[in-house]
């Protein structure tokens, strides 16, 4: 069972079924939609965002504003975090995506014991990709034809790496 984080007036809570319901709808908003899934069913999309269990509800003030996920690689030769997040586009410019992103960072270092972290944000995605370059992130390379977007082409991504002593 994941914990639930808090800092910087924002909560990072394991999701629930109410969450879930909240973060479908914000995945169809303009703003989100154009950057995350193809999918928009209902249901595959709570599949998908439940992540088998590894990713949070992003509360402000009680409101679900946002979703954050993230993948372990276990391997002690390569032991690793990635992240993922999605806000509301009304929470978006407000900082709470950079506040979140730094609590999971910190939870995945200090408690798990990830020593880099990475983040793939789509390459045309200069907002993302300014923010995370903010939290310490460095580009490491474009991946040619990396994902699928909803307009159903092929698009490149970056990624982006963070070792656990340059979190800022």
């Amino acid at each position: 069972m994941l914990p639930t984080l808090c800092d910087e007036g924002v909560t990072l809570r394991p999701l629930d079924d109410a969450a879930l319901t909240t973060l479908v709808e914000i995945v169809g908003m303009p703003g989100v939609r154009e950057w995350w899934s193809s999918t928009t069913d209902p249901y595959e999309l709570r599949d998908e965002l439940g992540q088998d269990g590894d990713a949070f509800a992003i509360e402000v003030g009680g409101e679900v504003v946002g979703w954050l996920g993230f993948s372990e690689e276990s391997t002690p030769e390569y032991r690793h975090a990635g992240l993922d997040i999605i806000l509301a586009p009304s929470h978006q410019n407000g900082g709470i995506g950079p506040a979140s992103l730094r609590l999971a960072a910190r939870w995945l270092i200090e408690e798990l014991g990830h020593h880099r972290l990475t983040i793939d944000p789509a390459a045309h995605n200069a907002r993302a990709i300014h923010v995370y370059g903010k939290l310490g992130f460095r580009p490491v390379g474009v991946m040619r034809r990396y994902e699928r977007g909803v307009d159903g082409e092929w698009h490149d991504g970056l990624l982006m790496d963070l070792l656990a002593e340059e979190l800022t």
